[in-house]
């Protein structure tokens, strides 16, 4: 379904992904983990051209697109295929739950109104916010937000989303809604590519997980393989420090 060959972006001299290639098939869910600053959310953005990624190529559905050669045209019908689900939500705060998951529909899809707002009702119920649909952001919990945000993505019936650390701005317990969703969405089959620091949802619920440090993959494998016999030592140190993290936490509760 998605294939990403030898991608590469710098901002000035400084190099983010260095010839990273992944692959995705339907019904894929994929953990991207790794420290900060190792390029996760560049990569994201580069696939959805929020970013011009400057060399590398992209293969969806068949089609072969080149980084930095793509035309607005492309960006746009790759675009339709597609979703994002930003870390802070980016919902419109002048306008309802209701309003921010149609307004995409009716302004740059030409959607008639009323089959927009009753196909935004049906992804708010299934996000469980249908009662929620006259409210406006600032009367929405940060998940009740999040899951906002993932229904204006439902919406757009995309082919993949694309969440960037969708959980990383939430409290634990608004974390658990929002992933709850997630796993939903998963377990119907819905292809996710997801930057997250949430380890049980990359162990439990992706099929496999790409690990990255400064802009390149460092291991792929299956999730349990991943977590079980990592091949990289750079990958079982950084396993090491979660399981530090895990148990010290424990202690402090």
């Amino acid at each position: 379904m998605l294939e990403v060959r030898n991608i590469r972006k710098s901002f000035g001299d400084l190099p983010v992904l260095k010839d990273v290639s992944l692959k995705v098939d339907k019904g894929d869910v994929i953990a991207i983990l790794g420290p900060s600053g190792s390029g996760k959310t560049t990569l994201l953005r580069c696939l959805n051209f929020l970013e011009q990624a400057d060399g590398g190529e992209m293969i969806f559905d068949g089609e072969t697109f080149r980084f930095g050669q793509v035309s607005k045209k492309d960006i746009h019908r790759l675009r339709k295929k597609t979703a994002f689900v930003f870390q802070n939500y980016n919902l419109f705060a002048n306008k309802t739950a209701l309003q921010n998951v149609t307004e995409g529909l009716i302004v740059a899809r030409k959607m008639p109104r009323d089959k927009a707002e009753k196909l935004g009702m049906d992804m708010l119920a299934k996000v469980g916010l249908a009662d929620w649909s006259k409210h406006y952001p600032n009367q929405l919990s940060g998940g009740q937000q999040q899951r906002v945000a993932i229904a204006r993505a439902l919406a757009t019936q995309p082919e993949i989303i694309y969440f960037d650390e969708p959980t990383s701005a939430l409290d634990p317990e608004l974390t658990g809604e929002v992933l709850s969703v997630m796993r939903d969405l998963a377990q119907e089959g819905m292809t996710m590519l997801v930057v997250t620091h949430e380890m049980g949802f990359a162990r439990n619920v992706s099929q496999r997980v790409v690990f990255m440090e400064n802009g390149v993959v460092v291991e792929t494998a299956p999730a349990h393989d991943f977590f079980e016999h990592p091949q990289q030592e750079r990958t079982r140190a950084f396993l090491r420090m979660l399981d530090h993290q895990e148990i010290k936490e424990e202690k402090e509760k």
